[in-house]
């Protein structure tokens, strides 16, 4: 959250449609669901990031996204305010990317 005088930066949120098409070209996907929530299923071929410094420089392009789309808008404003130039939060999440049909994958590892 921005300190008083400083105002917050717009995060743009996408559909799951403009998210997917994103994904397949050159986003990366950031899934900041629970680490059970994510065990149960999750966007194919994205990463569990338990910190997002360690993955992603601030010049990367990204698509954001949770459990609903809710949580994933708070962590992209919270990246965006901390320099990150290209973030889109996938709103409806995950389970609007279930709905709509589109490819997912369980890990194949413990987190």
């Amino acid at each position: 959250m921005a300190s008083s005088g400083e105002a917050e930066l717009e995060v743009s949120t996408i559909d799951v449609q403009t998210a997917k098409a994103l994904i397949n070209s050159d986003h990366l996907y950031l899934d900041v669901r629970t680490v059970e929530e994510f065990k149960k299923g999750r966007v194919k071929n994205s990463e569990f990031l338990k910190e997002v410094s360690s993955a992603c420089n601030k010049d990367d392009k990204l698509v954001v996204g949770c459990e609903r789309g809710i949580r994933s808008l708070s962590a992209a404003t919270n990246m965006k305010n901390a320099g990150f130039k290209n973030v889109n939060n996938m709103g409806g999440g995950y389970l609007a990317w279930v709905k709509h049909g589109f490819l997912t994958q369980k890990p194949k590892e413990e987190l």
